[in-house]
């Protein structure tokens, strides 16, 4: 898992993509980790509504993370999507966490799955996620839509690794105990 969360614990703000706090914590060393993440993906991974987001961002955007994004294979989540037109996209419909499974046997390298809350819901309770990797803003939204709703599974975890960025926020890595 890869988001970026304000430091009270909002992935959003109130409206899908009121994200304005992601602008105050991208700079270098994030963009190095985007590279990094992106060189070492067989896959990304998106519930419905991020992948519309991401592809229409990210379909006409130029340069090094752009290339990447849209050359990566990606896999998007949907039951109401009739078709995947971003490049390299792969549509599942059913039997979600059983397809992920197959594709993270049958890889080589990581699968990370990118802001898709919803979908992220999911995967937390199903256990599929071998790694958190969460960017912390230093902002306090104060309201906003959290990345982990209340009434998940407790799940205790382990620190990886935490990386203090020059903008003033963190990204801390964490796996399951």
């Amino acid at each position: 898992m890869w988001n970026i969360i304000t430091l009270d614990g909002y992935f959003e703000g109130e409206k899908s993509w009121d994200l304005p706090f992601h602008e105050t914590v991208w700079g270098p060393e994030l963009h190095q980790l985007s590279v990094e993440q992106l060189q070492s993906a067989d896959y990304l991974v998106f519930g419905r509504i991020t992948f519309q987001g991401m592809a229409a961002y990210w379909k006409n955007a130029e340069g090094e993370i752009a290339g990447l994004m849209n050359t990566t294979p990606k896999i998007v989540i949907s039951r109401t999507l009739e078709s995947a037109d971003w490049n390299n996209s792969i549509l599942i419909k059913e039997n979600v966490v059983g397809e992920l499974k197959k594709l993270k046997s049958g890889g080589d390298k990581d699968m990370y799955v990118f802001g898709s809350a919803y979908l992220s819901e999911t995967l937390v309770e199903e256990n599929l996620f071998d790694e958190y990797r969460i960017g912390v803003a230093p902002v306090i939204a104060g309201s906003g839509r959290c990345l982990f709703p209340k009434g998940l599974t407790t799940k205790k975890l382990s620190l990886i690794s935490s990386q203090q960025l020059s903008t003033g926020g963190v990204v801390l890595k964490y796996r399951p105990k």
